[in-house]
């Protein structure tokens, strides 16, 4: 019976859960705006990495060099995009 039983994903939905509530507190509790900042994105790094791993199965393909590229090219093109528009509109060059 235990091998019917996910485990790995009922820990990984309550975890889940756990970062969910930690932004909440954030914006619940009279946190300043640095520290807030810093807190959600740690957590939402953190809980992106996790719906990756656990969720999307990432670690269990046998190829994971063409997943793990391709979160990588993800990741650069979001940079870039993120960059470029700085760039643009901030930075006015």
């Amino acid at each position: 019976m235990a091998k019917f039983f996910p485990l790995g994903q009922v820990m990984g939905f309550i975890f889940s859960l756990v970062l969910t509530g930690i932004a909440m507190l954030v914006y619940f509790t009279d946190m300043s705006f640095t520290t807030g900042m810093i807190v959600l994105l740690v957590t939402a790094f953190i809980q992106a990495g996790l719906q990756f791993l656990v969720f999307m199965h990432a670690g269990e393909t046998e190829d994971k060099w063409s997943i793990y590229s391709n979160i990588f090219y993800g990741i650069g093109l979001v940079v870039l995009t993120i960059l470029g528009t700085l760039l643009i509109l901030l930075w006015d060059m």
